[in-house]
């Protein structure tokens, strides 16, 4: 399993990119589960995180960005943002996705259409829907995740059962497409995570002092690194 690390600013990402995490993502945890930063604050990370590599990535962590927690239901004001997020220089943009509900398919048909690296972020609070795990799973999509919205009230693994996340997994690995959680997840959480072998692993909570809202702690980041590693020797 990869780690995906959630950053806000130019400090925070140097942070992570010194711990050697897999991924880097751009998100103001202050403005919501999938908060967006401005985008000159986008293109000052990416460019402080190219800095040094000539503007090469091959060797570097992927840089995503979410776009800002926006109304399933505005699909051109979504894809706007997309793509104005995908031209400051980040990897992979996420979008958050309602796990079930009428608003979701339409907002998956126009995503597939972008020629862009989006990442479908399903937001399982509500439980997720056969038809729209189906419609995020699709290799027009650079990668597809589950989360959750409401931070306060569990973490993803508390809140999702077991059953619904292994086939969500096994939907995406049908459809050759990487597959990551996150949601509030611990430390506790590494465990039941290497049995359910996602491709990759999102942390904000864990690495931070205090909230969610705290700063990075580079220990605490370290820390989890080795006990992700550690999961990961053990057969799932």
């Amino acid at each position: 399993m990869r780690m995906l690390v959630s950053v806000r600013d130019v400090p925070e990402a140097l942070e992570a990119a010194r711990a050697g995490v897999d991924f880097i993502d751009l998100k103001d945890p202050a403005a919501g589960a999938l908060g967006g930063l401005p985008l000159p604050m986008l293109r000052a990370i990416c460019a402080a995180l190219r800095a040094g590599r000539g503007g090469a990535t091959v060797g570097a962590p992927l840089i995503s960005a979410t776009i800002g927690d926006l109304p399933a239901q505005a699909v051109a004001r979504i894809v706007h943002r997309v793509r104005l997020v995908a031209a400051s220089g980040v990897d992979l943009v996420k979008v958050g996705v309602p796990g079930r509900g009428a608003a979701a398919l339409p907002l998956l048909t126009a995503l597939a259409r972008l020629p862009l690296a989006v990442v479908p972020v399903l937001l399982a609070d509500e439980g997720l829907d056969v038809d729209v795990v189906d419609a995020a799973c699709r290799p027009a999509y650079a990668a597809v995740m589950v989360d959750t919205e409401g931070k306060q009230a569990g973490s993803l693994l508390q809140r999702v059962a077991a059953a619904e996340l292994r086939q969500f997994i096994a939907a995406a690995r049908a459809a050759q497409v990487a597959v990551g959680l996150a949601g509030a997840l611990r430390a506790d959480d590494l465990d039941e995570l290497a049995v359910l072998r996602p491709d990759f692993v999102g942390f904000r909570t864990a690495v931070c002092e205090g909230s969610r809202a705290g700063r990075l702690d580079p220990q605490r980041l370290k820390a989890l690194q080795a006990q992700l590693r550690q999961s990961d020797l053990v057969p799932g």
